[in-house]
């Protein structure tokens, strides 16, 4: 016979679970992409820090991408970061997110420019305290170059001797070369370099039609995901995706994560919102964060 709870007994039980729930969610190092919240950042960590997270993603930083602020700006957002008590958990560069040269003078131009980005992404990720370094294999409009991964692979790796101490880790994304994770495996294997890694994100990759997860990660070695961007999609009449707010759209994040931890994933992972609602972006964040973090209850 079951006999209700006394109040104290009934406090002791609320409390119990509410412990239970944040040593679960203790298993994600989860962030938010700071200017998917607010442009300033002050803003965006107490945004983050409202919800009990502890690291930050960060992209653009008061209007401009990172490595085009003056170097004091990475400063004063650490000193941010510092006050708040975040940690940055991957410093995002347009590194390589152009298409790709050709070989010849002005290509190799083109190439100098972008390895003076990642000098840039260099300085500014020492300052900030994070080893990763969020980068691109290259884009294209339309055709893709015909037989361009060898040499996609050649500047990937010369990328990896100069950014010795980093981590470069090449995000899956639309109009890139890599951008499912059949094409993300087959580039990794071809550049085996220990600091050339991989952001995972499985909703950009199902933009190419791909199952994401299982079919998509199942091709990757997972040792070598050491950042993980979440969000949600629908698929559309037309074939094409549109991004939506977590939880309202068809990506299966309890599997996937899931997936992560069984293989032995330990590294960060950020919320990247991209839905957009009339309220605004700070809002989307919101509802987005808020249907993730019941997501990751229930793995």
């Amino acid at each position: 016979m079951a006999f209700p709870l006394s109040r104290r007994e009934a406090v002791a039980a609320i409390a119990g679970a509410a412990v239970a729930r944040a040593e679960k969610l203790s298993r994600f190092r989860l962030g938010i992409t700071t200017d998917e919240i607010d442009d300033d950042l002050a803003t965006a960590c107490g945004f983050i820090r409202r919800f009990g997270l502890e690291y930050a993603e960060i992209r653009n930083l008061w209007g401009k991408y990172n490595t085009a602020q003056p170097i004091e700006m990475a400063h004063k957002a650490r000193a941010i970061l510092d006050d708040m008590r975040i940690k940055l958990a991957i410093l995002d560069t347009g590194f390589f997110k152009v298409p790709l040269p050709p070989e010849s003078p002005e290509g190799n131009r083109k190439i100098d420019e972008q390895f003076a980005v990642l000098e840039a992404a260099k300085e500014r990720a020492k300052i900030l305290g994070t080893d990763k370094i969020r980068i691109f294999a290259f884009t294209y409009k339309g055709q893709k170059t015909p037989n361009a991964e060898p040499r996609i692979a050649e500047l990937l790796k010369e990328a990896s001797r100069r950014a010795r101490g980093f981590r470069l880790a090449i995000e899956n994304v639309g109009e890139s070369y890599m951008w499912s994770g059949a094409d993300a495996a087959r580039i990794l294997k071809l550049v085996p370099e220990s600091n050339i890694c991989l952001t995972w994100d499985p909703n950009n990759a199902a933009a190419t039609g791909e199952q994401s997860f299982p079919d998509g990660y199942k091709l990757l070695d997972p040792a070598r995901i050491v950042h993980v961007h979440l969000r949600d999609y629908r698929r559309l009449p037309n074939g094409k995706v549109e991004w939506a707010l977590v939880g309202q759209g068809e990506f299966d994040h309890v599997s996937q994560l899931r997936a992560l931890l069984k293989a032995g994933y330990k590294e960060t992972m950020s919320l990247e919102t991209h839905a957009k609602i009339p309220e605004g972006k700070a809002a989307a964040s919101e509802a987005s964060i808020k249907g993730l973090l019941e997501r990751l209850k229930q793995v």
